[in-house]
């Protein structure tokens, strides 16, 4: 039985991972769902299994993601739920990073985040109800050596989750951050034979974010980290 109090969804940062899995369980909870993303064309196979709409969109670009909103409003209807799962990597050793490569990353993974943020909170405040997920990463908590940007965006959005959960949560709308925190499987990287489900299925994780957009208000998750169980701390 169905019993997710929203109707519409937008994901942002759509790829073959996470994202589809989520769009594949929310169209079969019955929520219309919209795929955005910078290059919509590999969101074709995706749309047409969910019956889903695809919007083009610079996650980084505030012109952008008002265009992408009020496209979805047109098209779809003002969302109830936001995805943000976009992000972007600069890797290497800190003395030789590109400042350019560095600020683009934050750009996506963090700033992106907020202006996903923004533009839900300005549909959802009204209504006094909604749904806001972050997508986080081990990097959300720990930095890694060579990892200084990513671990910068993350950490930061980490921080937009928390603060808008507390200004939005009484309001009626739910934020949560959700830490992934170990290696997500896909077609290229499967379980060795000797470790079964020693990594994170895309299916697995969707199902966790389906459960919490489940809980009563009285009850909400703020934050939730998902590990396989052979995962190390």
């Amino acid at each position: 039985m169905n019993n997710i109090p929203y109707s519409t969804a937008l994901i942002i940062g759509t790829g073959p991972g996470i994202s589809a899995s989520l769009a594949r369980m929310l169209a079969d909870a019955g929520l219309r769902v919209g795929l955005a993303a910078r290059n919509i064309d590999k969101l074709k196979p995706l749309a047409r299994e969910t019956n889903a709409l695809t919007f083009a969109t610079d996650a980084s670009d505030p012109a952008s993601m008002s265009r992408l909103f009020e496209a979805v409003d047109a098209q779809l209807g003002d969302p109830d739920v936001v995805i943000y799962n976009a992000s972007a990597r600069a890797h290497g050793p800190l003395a030789g990073l590109d400042p350019e490569a560095v600020k683009n990353a934050l750009h996506v993974t963090a700033f992106g985040g907020f202006l996903a943020t923004q533009q839900a909170a300005r549909r959802m405040v009204p209504h006094g109800r909604g749904a806001i997920f972050l997508t986080g990463a081990t990097a959300s908590v720990k930095g890694f050596a060579l990892s200084s940007a990513f671990a910068m965006g993350k950490f930061a959005l980490r921080g937009l989750a928390q603060s808008a959960a507390r200004e939005l949560g009484p309001k009626g709308i739910h934020v949560a951050h959700f830490v992934i925190d170990g290696v997500v499987r896909n077609a290229k990287r499967s379980d060795p034979a000797d470790r079964p489900d020693s990594t994170l299925s895309p299916d697995g994780i969707a199902q966790t974010y389906l459960d919490v957009l489940r809980q009563p208000r009285d009850a909400w998750s703020l934050e939730v980290e998902l590990r396989p169980w052979l995962e190390t701390f």
